[in-house]
């Protein structure tokens, strides 16, 4: 099993990222990640699929992706030719004792201290994918009492692959 992130252009209609995600059901493809939201363009959403699967069924979701009626553009954004970032917000249990520890590392990852009680600290944390594993793992002493992560979001590097769409 590999993953493949794919980026798709969509009309910004309602209902546009239910049927997507029903193809994906409807076939028993497993999506990792899905990201949306709206371009620079109102008329556009920008909608990042991580999928796992062996080469055949991820060549099978690109095709039948690309085959629904809101998608205008569908293209795998490979490691080396992108740029990818995922949010994460993290709530750790801390006393006074343990509170310097968890902002040393969180200061390591370049994160922010976004919220601060007497029994717990909330940090944001941006970056990629083994960045936010990391620094999660570098929590393990600690108790996690909350976790929200977004998913991969994508761009691919340089203006080559930029769609322009009328």
């Amino acid at each position: 099993m590999q993953k493949k992130v794919f980026q798709l252009l969509v009309d910004n209609t309602s209902g546009v990222l239910s049927r997507i995600s029903g193809l994906f059901s409807r076939r028993g493809y497993n999506i990792e990640t899905i990201t949306a939201g709206v371009t620079a363009d109102p008329r556009f959403t920008r909608i990042t699929i991580v999928a796992s699967g062996d080469d055949e069924i991820l060549e099978q979701i690109e095709k039948q992706v690309a085959k629904l009626e809101d998608v205008r553009d569908i293209k795998e954004l490979k490691p080396a030719e992108s740029v990818y970032r995922e949010l994460a917000l993290v709530k750790v249990r801390v006393d006074a004792a343990q509170r310097q520890g968890v902002i040393a590392v969180a200061d390591i990852f370049r994160a922010k201290i976004v919220d601060v009680h007497a029994e717990c600290l909330t940090i944001e944390l941006t970056g990629n994918l083994d960045k936010i594993d990391a620094f999660i793992g570098l929590l393990e002493g600690y108790e996690i009492l909350e976790l929200a992560r977004t998913g991969i979001v994508g761009l691919g590097r340089g203006i080559k692959n930029v769609t322009y769409l009328d």
